[in-house]
């Protein structure tokens, strides 16, 4: 298996939750971190953001098509 790497920055828990969804659907193995931290209340989702998607390299450019396409897609840079 190869070495696992960041992918995506998410921004809140409904991108999280549809991404999920997506990469299930297609069988493509993924990790997400939330930032929220019990002993800060999530503080550092504040200043971070929710969280990150973190898979294998070989699915990078498969997962970004996917999310590229989701439904926050025109709030991108």
């Amino acid at each position: 298996m190869s070495d696992w790497q960041r992918i995506v920055d998410l921004e809140n828990e409904i991108q999280a939750g549809w991404l999920r969804s997506m990469l299930e659907d297609r069988d493509i193995p993924y990790r997400i971190r939330s930032y929220h931290d019990l002993a800060y209340d999530g503080l550092f989702q504040y200043s971070k953001g929710w969280g990150y998607l973190e898979a294998p390299a070989e699915f990078r450019d498969e997962i970004l098509e996917i999310f590229n396409q989701g439904p926050d897609a025109g709030n991108e840079e």
